[in-house]
């Protein structure tokens, strides 16, 4: 697409998340949206890589007949499952989807921050799988075979089927309506509902000592998502302030119909794939557990709670969002490093 010539300097109020001033260069100042720049330097400050990581200790426990049960390796193959479909769908969605929709030019340098996070997080199931010795066909294709994990793949896939299309534009009220709806499926509801249970999950391994590198990977990954989750919310409400005409009665009871429906296919997920229950976590509290994480979502978007349930896991408390810096299962304030260098 040419640049147009002209002698306007772009006025920073002009500036808005989708059909702002014109983005087809890179303009960061005067800032405007500073919530996806101050983004994209935590990022940066976060950088990590799987291969930094010690893989040792679990490629002993996996070998080994006796520290892991017949359940727990199960669990741990079908999140890698889960795991390894849905960090490829987010960056197809942040590469292929939102990035050219976007014209606030400090929201596209976060988004690139966050397709590259997205491709280590790819990078480190792949380390896991590759390090234990996995049938890489077995994980790479649950996705088609654990019906479960599809549900939930396929309820984002067809949501955000739209605005893929290469003739999609936003601009209108329908189009932009459909935009605003991808970016709350993406970020409320794969981001922050369909990786939860596997999350917790992981933490379950590393509260036993087990697979303790294999988790250590997935606690930089939450660490990342959780960026990527108040990211979003971020672009969500500017949306709505920017565009309050969006958000009419009639959307927001859509959105509310559509995380219910996002809750029972991520606690039906749990509870097909652990159904003896894991590290103290059964079918009923991983529900609730859900439904809490739901209601949370919700209330960052200014959108009622549905199930007013406490949260089941308190020793996930401090994981769940990492509102401060600090580590997962202490109490202290750490400085994050690179993950070579970070002692959890």
């Amino acid at each position: 697409m040419p640049i147009t010539r002209t002698n306007e300097r772009v006025d920073i109020n002009k500036r808005r998340i989708i059909n702002g001033a014109d983005a087809d260069v890179m303009q960061l100042y005067p800032m405007k949206h500073t919530f996806a720049w101050d983004a994209y330097n935590v990022g940066n400050a976060n950088h990590w890589l799987p291969t930094e990581i010690n893989m040792q200790l679990d490629i002993e426990q996996w070998q080994s007949p006796t520290v892991l049960s017949d359940d727990e390796r199960q669990a741990l193959k079908v999140v890698l499952g889960f795991f390894t479909t849905a960090d490829s769908i987010a960056a197809n969605n942040v590469v292929l989807a939102l990035y050219k929709h976007i014209t606030s030019p400090e929201c596209r340098m976060y988004l690139l921050r966050q397709g590259y996070e997205e491709a280590i997080h790819t990078h480190a199931y792949q380390y896991i799988v590759e390090s234990l010795g996995l049938d890489e066909g077995e994980i790479f294709n649950m996705y088609r075979e654990v019906e479960s994990i599809y549900n939930k793949d396929n309820m984002v896939l067809s949501l955000n089927e739209g605005i893929f299309d290469s003739n999609f534009k936003t601009g209108t009220f329908e189009n932009d309506q459909k935009f605003l709806e991808n970016l709350i499926v993406f970020s409320i509801i794969l981001e922050g509902i369909f990786f939860y249970s596997s999350f917790a999950v992981m933490f379950g391994f590393q509260r036993q000592n087990k697979m303790t590198g294999s988790a250590e990977q997935i606690q930089y990954i939450m660490r990342d998502e959780s960026q990527h989750l108040n990211f979003g919310i971020n672009m969500i409400n500017t949306i709505k302030q920017e565009q309050p005409e969006l958000w009419t009665p009639e959307f927001q009871q859509h959105i509310l119909d559509l995380v219910r429906r996002a809750t029972v296919l991520e606690y039906t997920f749990a509870q097909e794939v652990f159904p003896k229950g894991i590290f103290g976590m059964n079918a009923a509290n991983f529900k609730q557990y859900i439904e809490n994480i739901a209601d949370r979502r919700l209330q960052t978007i200014g959108l009622p709670t549905q199930y007013n349930v406490p949260n089941p896991f308190p020793w996930m408390s401090e994981a769940v969002d990492l509102s401060k810096e600090k580590n997962f299962f202490e109490t202290r304030v750490t400085e994050y490093q690179t993950g070579g260098t970070l002692d959890w």
